[in-house]
């Protein structure tokens, strides 16, 4: 019963790591060009642009034209 439990455990917190995961837009304070990218920006010399995060690669490079304004 425990081995179950330990499985059914192990699978859902898989699967929700696997549903958190995204793409970000994200530009760059300096230059401006924006990339997107698999983890949120940590570091100071870029910042997130557009909605929070979006589920497939492909659906994040569609709107980095929409959302990231290079200057």
């Amino acid at each position: 019963m425990l081995k179950k439990i330990a499985l059914a455990t192990a699978v859902v917190g898989l699967l929700m790591s696997t549903a958190s995961a995204g793409y970000y837009i994200v530009q760059e304070k300096a230059t401006k060009k924006c990339k997107v990218v698999e983890t949120r920006p940590t570091d100071t010399t870029w910042i997130q642009v557009g909605p929070a995060s979006f589920k497939t690669q492909s659906d994040a490079e569609k709107q980095v034209k929409t959302v990231c304004v290079e200057k």
